[in-house]
């Protein structure tokens, strides 16, 4: 007798659905993959749902509230190896922005009655609660590289995924470089590679969606941005992005911001 497939199952937390679609858009790829897992769980795709415990559990989206606390929990106590998806998962995402501010009054701006919320005031990545066997950044991620981390796992061995930065991505494109050429500021140096080097090839500068790159020199980056600032500030703003609370744009823009305080 055949040995079961193994089972996974896909969550979503606080976050906008996109890597979820870039499951969803890996089309024949997630076909192909579908013969050789059972998606036990995945309501983006599905309404089915089958108990765990899983072989694989994939999570997008930061944790926000005082529920996702409680249900990361329950996701790591089922699953045997989980994955944390997407740079929300990884890093906060966007809505980290909310760890540099005050969340209450945010809320009392947005909402009409903001005591019917139940809210943390921070939003953390998944790392910071539960163990995560693997992460992979990206906003949203690169669909091949989800294959590529599947697959790897189905066949017992090491994900092949690009460990230097977006410039490499320019290289390869043939992209000219906008931090040099265009005196635009970028964080391509300091980025991890998955995009494409989609926003140098379309002219504009990196945002970091991909978080950090592994021993990127950040001191040496920051000066040579701070002098295509195009405002007072913009280069702790640029850090604070998408990926704003990886530990080392997060320590980064802490210095800047405390740099800038100084001087005025």
């Amino acid at each position: 007798m055949s040995n079961p497939k193994p089972t996974v199952a896909v969550y979503k937390f606080s976050s906008c659905d996109g890597c979820q679609l870039s499951i969803l858009n890996m089309e024949d790829d997630l076909l192909d993959l579908a013969e050789a897992i059972d998606i036990a769980f995945f309501l983006e795709a599905t309404r089915a749902e089958r108990p765990g415990p899983y072989d694989i559990a994939i999570v997008e989206g930061s944790v926000t509230t005082p529920h996702e606390i409680e249900r990361i929990k329950e996701v790591r106590r089922q699953a045997k190896i989980l994955i944390a998806l997407g740079t929300c998962a990884t890093a906060g995402g966007i809505q980290a922005l909310r760890n540099f501010a005050n969340a209450d009054e945010y809320a009392k701006v947005v909402y009409a009655h903001p005591e019917y919320l139940h809210y943390l005031k921070t939003a953390t990545p998944i790392a910071e609660h539960v163990k995560v066997d693997l992460e992979l950044w990206g906003c949203p991620v690169n669909k091949e590289q989800v294959l590529e981390v599947i697959t790897a796992l189905l066949n017992n061995r090491k994900p092949s995924l690009p460990a230097y930065s977006v410039c490499l991505e320019c290289k390869r494109r043939g992209t000219i470089c906008v931090l040099v050429d265009k005196g635009f500021q970028c964080l391509g140096p300091a980025t991890q590679a998955g995009c494409g080097a989609i926003c140098p090839v379309n002219g504009r500068g990196c945002y970091g969606c991909f978080g950090p790159v592994r021993e990127a020199n950040l001191d040496s980056l920051s000066p040579i941005l701070q002098k295509l600032e195009p405002y007072p500030g913009a280069t702790a703003r640029l850090f604070r992005g998408i990926s704003g609370y990886a530990p080392s744009f997060r320590k980064t823009a802490d210095a800047l911001l405390s740099a800038h305080k100084e001087t005025k």
